[in-house]
């Protein structure tokens, strides 16, 4: 039964994770013109789509690697370098996203890290940073020893949830942002809803659904990777899974 609560917890997750990535490119493509790389506005329109697929959908199932009960058993290294390959996936993307919307400021001639989204966001970007290169250091290269190892899992564990927890707030606060900035001198002001409007909101909601259910499989004991010599009671999991 557990198993089968998991498995239809990732499948509506995978669909939400897709859902925010379409829906984003759906509303940068349909109301923000499409998307280019030549330093316009057009190329600012890559900066949400590849923001919320790195920072929160590959982020957020990079996260979940070690809930999947395969994981518990046999060598732990391929299930390390996952982790850590969709992880680096997910920085990469980020990054991306990062210089679309540097260059359409610097081409454009418009401030950077002026509001509390870009603060916000920047934030989660060097903590995501600085939560790789240790997860890196520390839990997939040899050197670490067992103690060092377990001192420092809780506080990598709680940073890989708060990372994801302030990733979604950069991701809503760039929704409504660049919904005040676009609507504010169009026909139909924000207040009045427009579709666009009314398609981002709902847009933020999805991402804001994939997050909670994510922090949630994060969250439950009962899928959480076992501590070695305890995994008998957990074992059905991979036979119902078969």
């Amino acid at each position: 039964m557990a198993s089968g609560w998991f498995y239809l917890s990732c499948l509506v997750l995978g669909s939400l994770g897709s859902m925010c990535i379409l829906f984003t490119v759906y509303w940068m493509q349909y109301w923000r013109g499409g998307f280019t790389w030549d330093g316009s506005i057009y190329m600012f329109n890559w900066h949400p789509v590849l923001m919320v697929a790195g920072m929160v959908v590959f982020y957020g199932g990079a996260s979940l690697v070690y809930r999947l009960p395969q994981s518990w058993v046999g060598p732990k290294l391929p299930w390390k370098l996952l982790h850590a390959a969709l992880h680096l996936m997910a920085f990469i993307l980020t990054v991306v996203g990062l210089v679309a919307v540097f260059t359409f400021h610097n081409h454009g001639r418009i401030a950077n890290l002026y509001t509390l989204h870009s603060w916000l966001g920047i934030t989660t970007v060097f903590l995501f940073a600085c939560q790789w290169f240790l997860g890196f250091a520390v839990f997939l290269l040899p050197w670490a020893s067992m103690w060092l190892r377990s001192l420092l899992k809780p506080i990598h564990v709680f940073f890989g949830a708060a990372i994801l927890s302030l990733s979604i707030a950069s991701v809503i606060s760039g929704i409504n942002e660049k919904l005040f900035f676009s609507l504010k001198n169009g026909t139909r002001p924000y207040s009045s809803l427009p579709s666009e409007a009314v398609f981002a909101n709902s847009t933020g909601m999805l991402v804001v659904a994939f997050g909670l259910l994510v922090l949630y499989i994060l969250l439950a004991s009962s899928w959480k990777r076992p501590e070695p010599g305890i995994l008998t009671d957990r074992q059905p999991l991979l036979h119902d899974g078969e």
